[in-house]
């Protein structure tokens, strides 16, 4: 592979990974902080892509990202409610949600399976005009991506050190403590999947502009990949780091997947393979913390059953 390539390549992962860096924060919120495992993320991802998709063909760019945003708070509202309110366990409203929205998005689309926005203006589109005759020229993709998740890490910060992102914080180490506190959980837990699901659908109208193509099912697997995401970034920078490192080790560990995954294609791997390498990934991922911590003893066991063998 030449160097011109191996840039390219680069490049596209890393404007790529940027966007789903997006989600890989959400999951970081709502998993990581609130520990709560959000099934809902493939929906609301297609969710924030299809109004995104719908207010950029109706001639409003700059408006689909609000709007996206604003879609994915509902999301989050409605599988908090079921969980706090109605007492349906996380993982089955996260289900329930994420089963309810595929029709959702397909009534939105007007029970189209894929949109084109070839000849639409986007927000890339327009980042690209205001870009033209400077030395940015033609990095218009990466630049809006990067924008937008320096606005989100940097609002995550701020936000999980507020009064109320503290008491998101303490619900999801111990929900029984903040009760006691006088704390609503369910409240708390509210904001903090409106907040999550917002950024998933945020990255979700992104990704749709930027490949001027919305599909149905463009947010398959989506949860997947964020968690291996997620757990990459923890291999850098772990729970015992800060806010701002966790929150860097998440969007590095989604640029990460994404080069993995550009050089997995690169190889010629078959399409319907890329589930299958998502899948190992997420598994190395796991495991790999745990198996480093039983190398020593495995080399030990191996060591004495090596040493009584030769007796």
């Amino acid at each position: 592979m030449s160097l011109d390539k191996m840039a390219a390549l680069g490049q596209t992962a890393l404007e790529l990974g940027l966007i789903n860096g997006l989600t890989v924060l959400a999951l970081f919120l709502s998993y990581s902080m609130l520990n709560v495992c959000d099934l809902s993320t493939d929906g609301c991802f297609t969710f924030g892509a299809v109004v995104g998709t719908l207010t950029a063909l109706a001639g409003y760019p700059w408006l689909s990202i609000p709007a996206a945003m604003l879609a994915g708070m509902v999301s989050g509202f409605v599988t908090a409610t079921l969980q706090m309110r109605m007492g349906v366990q996380s993982l089955l409203a996260g289900i329930v949600v994420n089963t309810a929205l595929y029709s959702v998005n397909m009534a939105m689309s007007g029970n189209k399976a894929t949109m084109n926005m070839n000849k639409t203006t986007t927000v890339f589109s327009m980042a690209k005009d205001l870009l033209r005759g400077t030395p940015l020229a033609g990095q218009s993709t990466l630049m809006v991506a990067l924008a937008a998740v320096i606005l989100v890490v940097v609002f995550l910060c701020f936000f999980l050190r507020t009064r109320l992102g503290l008491a998101i914080r303490a619900t999801g180490s111990n929900a029984d403590m903040v009760r006691s506190s006088s704390i609503n959980p369910a409240f708390t837990t509210t904001v903090g999947l409106c907040v999550s699901n917002a950024m998933t659908a945020l990255s979700g109208c992104l990704m749709a502009q930027q490949q001027k193509n919305y599909d149905v099912n463009m947010g398959s697997g989506m949860v997947t990949v964020a968690l291996a995401s997620l757990l990459i970034g923890g291999v850098f920078f772990g729970k015992h780091r800060s806010i701002p490192l966790r929150a860097f080790g998440a969007v590095l560990g989604a640029f990460l997947f994404r080069l993995i995954y550009a050089l997995a294609l690169r190889m010629n791997m078959p399409a319907f393979m890329l589930k299958a390498v998502s899948s190992v990934i997420v598994v190395i991922a796991i495991s790999g913390p745990y198996l480093k911590k039983q190398a020593p003893l495995m080399l030990r066991r191996w060591k004495t059953g090596r040493e009584g063998g030769l007796r």
